[in-house]
């Protein structure tokens, strides 16, 4: 399958293998090059620099490389199956299995970027306005997992969807889809793929649509962030009451009400730093359950948790889960662990080139950020599997004693496995017995670490 004048490390294509079934037969090898040159690449992931790492600049047949992208036919839905099923068979082979989504912008410019549009950008956004930036929104499904070897939760991806502007769907004749209509389709389609697993879906206050919450409730339990304004209602009454029965009962307080109220009844818990962005501390949480209602919309039945902080570190904060039976230490740690999403997010951009690349085409568009993200799951899942065999460590300092690896690491160290095998691959007749000497050690390292 694979072609020797690629020099591709042996060892990381046989795992790759059940990845690589997505593909034909004769595309394989291209596929497997342009994964293993993103990974070692350093800069822009163009598919020229893909090429360039690899030592195949002049190879004749770069066309092939990039009709991986804009061209051959292969399924992205299959490799995220796959992959999915990789991650909870490693990290979660019991219990429910936590899934984070949210969107990101890929800031993209240019007439020929015809999926982009004008979206919200957070690093823009000031307090006193919101901006918006021209390119391509994501929204991306991880699973959230506590990662041995680094000791945190991580946000890994599995599925990712471009949410393509309005006047992009309308020029091609598709529908146009909002971003809670994209969100249904993506958490349904994992859900099919686990059938027999518990599913818990975390998502930040702009999912938070009775539409959304109603169609999911079903299939899985859904913790968001809940505006402190709901229209909150008790269960319906339909005692001896002639007539059509009620649908909700009497209005109970507003959350933000009940903050200042003297009469609600808060209880006092530890927040983990392990996986909250906040930081440790001590917090007091208060919890009841009700009927979300609003005109013309479903009506949900929800687990409110209502959240304030003794050391006025945050304003007060309300979240909400649709199983009515769940702990609100649970639902508190599961959207704690939401936090994990905009890491990976950022580290993607800092050591995978996410919102480098320079397709033009619309297949290559769609595929291209999608397959990045995927790589961020790849490494982890390659290191995790052989996290004794690769002797993972953190890069420490004097002044700096990292306790745990970080994604960094990971990817650094994966990278000196496929170097060390491609050497050991090309260079026939090379004695690799003698010791690698400290000073090229060091220039490895930093070439290894260099992003």
């Amino acid at each position: 399958m694979v072609r020797p004048d690629l020099h591709l490390p042996p060892s990381f294509l046989a795992w790759l293998a059940p990845f690589l079934a997505a593909f034909s037969r004769r595309t394989r090898p291209t596929a497997a090059a342009l994964a293993t040159g993103a990974l070692l690449a350093i800069g822009p992931r163009t598919v020229a620099n893909c090429l360039r790492v690899l030592g195949l600049a002049e190879h004749p047949s770069f066309t092939a490389f990039h009709r991986v992208l804009n061209r051959n036919a292969w399924s992205g839905s299959a490799l995220a199956r796959t992959l999915l099923h990789m991650i909870v068979t490693a990290f979660v082979p019991s219990g429910p299995i936590v899934i984070g989504l949210d969107h990101t912008l890929e800031r993209r410019r240019g007439p020929r970027i015809g999926p982009a549009g004008r979206f919200y950008d957070a690093l823009r956004t000031r307090e006193e306005k919101d901006a918006t930036s021209r390119g391509l929104r994501w929204l991306s499904a991880m699973v959230l997992v506590d990662v041995p070897f680094a000791g945190r939760i991580w946000a890994l991806p599995v599925l990712t969807a471009l949410t393509p502007g309005k006047a992009w769907s309308e020029r091609h004749g598709r529908r146009h889809r909002t971003v809670t209509e994209w969100a249904r389709l993506l958490l349904l389609t994992l859900r099919r793929w686990l059938p027999k697993r518990a599913v818990v879906a975390v998502m930040d206050g702009e999912f938070a649509a009775l539409e959304l919450l109603h169609a999911l409730r079903p299939s899985m339990a859904v913790i968001t962030r809940m505006r402190k304004d709901a229209r909150l209602f008790d269960p319906p009454s339909n005692e001896d009451k002639p007539g059509r029965p009620a649908r909700k009962g009497a209005r109970q307080p507003l959350l933000s009400a009940r903050v200042a109220d003297p009469a609600t009844r808060w209880l006092q818990a530890v927040q983990s730093s392990r996986t909250s962005w906040r930081g440790a501390g001590w917090i007091e949480y208060a919890s009841g359950t009700a009927l979300w209602h609003h005109g013309g919309k479903p009506i949900v039945p929800i687990l409110w948790v209502l959240v304030r902080y003794p050391d006025g570190r945050r304003g007060p904060e309300a979240f909400l889960c649709t199983d009515t039976g769940a702990d609100p230490r649970d639902v508190l740690d599961c959207f704690s662990r939401r936090w994990a999403v905009e890491t990976t997010y950022e580290e993607a951009r800092a050591h995978l080139g996410m919102e480098t690349q320079r397709q033009w085409s619309d297949p290559a568009i769609f595929r291209t950020t999608p397959v990045l993200l995927g790589l961020y799951s790849v490494v982890t899942l390659y290191v995790h599997q052989n996290a004794e065999r690769l002797a993972l460590s953190p890069r420490r300092a004097a002044w700096y004693p990292k306790p745990a690896p970080t994604f960094a690491d990971a990817i650094a160290r994966l990278r000196q496995h496929l170097w060390f095998e491609r050497i050991v691959t090309s260079a026939a007749g090379t004695d690799m017995t003698k010791p690698i000497s400290p000073a090229i050690q060091r220039i490895i390292e930093a070439a290894c670490y260099v992003c």
